[in-house]
């Protein structure tokens, strides 16, 4: 439910309200807009249903939220959010890109990749240092040794550091190292992880699931956002269809969608989502055409010797020719470089 007051609604009679429902055991998000605050309600509907709200000084109306989400949702926050991380702006009109290599690798590596990316324009170093993979054989990432080396790159470049966390244990150290923690797809309904960093108040990056629906990709927001982290972003990486001739069915639909459906940025992923680096940069314009809050790119030195992910990773050449030409589509668009 949310409450919506009026817009002559004084502090102290939002103050009433919001003491009102927290007594009879709900939490509460206060989203103050330009024209109306709105309250939205958390917690069991039977309590929701125990209060005259709409009697009370300085409400306009309450609203029942049919849909599981509620915090994700625009009905409950109209405005976008913006997300300061570490002073670089995700979302408003800003655009982000997020680049790197699939795997940390070794040291040389890795002050390489963070020095081609920052050179290139963008503003987040990312880099797996643990390593979910389908086959047990397959490289499975350096780990902490690998988060250091995320840590040495960001003193050195000035870039944030984004990086997959992949179980609860590891909430803490990665967070310990990372500026953003990623969820990968794998992850994204692992509903104890995404209650853990709710909990830590880091900012997450929400990968969608290999088959999962925006509906099941919204409730997996919320789940973080109801432990009072609302400091999350979404990423479009691909999803699991027929087609076989990508790695995965990049749907660029899901960016609109979840801009009329949700207040939260948008990140598009076309290296996980495509799996084919000649398809990267077209699918990257036309992400940020079609509306994105940011890019993640997969680059490496040197693709063809790179431990995970090679044939979707850029060279440092093919990724200054991407940020170049997502640059011209950008300012098409009202949007500027963060």
């Amino acid at each position: 439910m949310i409450i919506v007051m009026s817009p002559t609604a004084t502090q102290h009679e939002i103050d009433n309200v919001i003491a009102r429902v927290t007594g009879a055991g709900l939490k509460v998000h206060l989203s103050e807009g330009k024209l109306r605050t709105i309250i939205g309600l958390i917690g069991e509907k039977k309590l929701m249903a125990q209060l005259p709200l709409e009697a009370m000084a300085g409400v306009e109306k309450a609203i029942s939220v049919t849909a599981g989400y509620k915090l994700v949702s625009r009905e409950v926050k109209s405005e976008d959010t913006v997300i300061d991380i570490g002073g670089v702006i995700v979302g408003g009109n800003n655009l982000v890109v997020m680049a790197g290599p699939c795997a940390v690798e070794s040291r040389e590596q890795l002050l390489e990749s963070a020095q081609i990316v920052k050179n290139a324009g963008a503003q987040f170093l990312r880099g797996g240092a643990y390593k979910p993979r389908t086959s047990p054989y397959s490289f499975q990432g350096l780990e902490e040794e690998g988060l250091k080396m995320l840590a040495e790159a960001r003193e050195i470049t000035g870039l944030k550091v984004v990086t997959e966390v992949v179980d609860i244990q590891s909430v803490a150290v990665v967070s310990a190292y990372a500026d953003v923690l990623q969820i990968g797809a794998r992850n994204m309904q692992n509903f104890q992880l995404l209650k853990a960093v709710g909990k830590s108040g880091m900012p997450v990056l929400l990968k969608r699931g290999m088959a999962a629906t925006i509906n099941e990709w919204m409730h997996a927001a919320e789940y973080i956002l109801s432990e009072g982290n609302f400091n999350v972003m979404f990423c479009e990486r691909g999803i699991r269809t027929f087609e076989d001739y990508t790695r995965n069915t990049l749907d660029l639909s899901a960016v609109a969608a979840l801009k009329n459906l949700s207040h939260l940025p948008v990140i598009v992923d076309p290296s996980h989502g495509t799996g084919v680096w000649k398809l990267v940069t077209p699918m990257a314009k036309a992400a940020v055409a079609g509306g994105a809050d940011g890019l993640m790119i997969e680059v490496h030195p040197n693709p063809a010797e790179a431990l995970s992910d090679g044939s979707q990773s850029l060279t440092p050449t093919n990724f200054q020719t991407l940020m170049h030409e997502v640059g011209l589509i950008a300012a098409a668009v009202g949007r500027k470089m963060a």
